[in-house]
């Protein structure tokens, strides 16, 4: 009896320490949104290497996007991760992964004046707050840049009850990147 508590305590303590992986940059969520959402056809995505002082702490990569489609408005994308919440513990957006932290998913998509244009979660792994990945509730990020102001829980983001942790990761995380891809537009 010991014993096999003792193997299943070990294998969860494996696939918690070991599960998080990497993220899916290939997730089929990513490339039947670039076609079905925003009409793009023949669709190749270029890593763009960021400038080493914009790098530091990014859970993530921003790409290029080239398409068949020559009027589509769409040029660049992220792909990142938002650490969440689990109870008895939680971290910081942008901070380094705990062990004890759940996380999800995401991609953003930005036109040729740096705003934000789409986002979508596309791999959910926590057990609480999933109500961030409705569509109505992302498209509040639609139209965002730094020029405008700050995005903030409870002004101009809705807060979502129960899902405090997950509204306030993925709020800081768009603010963020979008801010990190303009200097990299300017720097460029």
């Amino acid at each position: 009896m010991k014993k096999s508590v003792f193997t299943l305590i070990f294998i969860l303590g494996t696939c918690l320490a070991f599960g998080r992986g990497d993220i899916n940059y290939e997730h089929k969520a990513i490339q039947k949104t670039l076609v079905k959402n925003c009409k793009l056809t023949n669709v190749q995505l270029k890593e763009v290497k960021l400038h080493e002082e914009l790098n530091a702490g990014v859970q993530g990569k921003f790409f290029t996007i080239n398409s068949d489609n020559t009027d589509s408005d769409i040029t660049h994308m992220y792909i990142g991760r938002v650490n969440s919440c689990r109870a008895g513990g939680c971290s910081l957006p942008g901070a380094t992964p705990m062990g004890d932290s759940e996380y999800f998913d995401y991609m953003m998509l930005f036109n040729k004046k740096a705003e934000v244009v789409l986002v979508k979660i596309f791999n959910y792994q926590a057990t609480h707050g999933h109500e961030v990945t409705a569509k109505g509730w992302l498209k509040q990020f639609i139209g965002y840049d730094t020029h405008e102001a700050k995005l903030e829980v409870g002004r101009n983001i809705d807060s979502i009850s129960g899902a405090t942790i997950s509204v306030n990761g993925i709020t800081e995380d768009v603010s963020h990147k979008t801010k990190l891809f303009e200097s990299y537009l300017s720097k460029s």
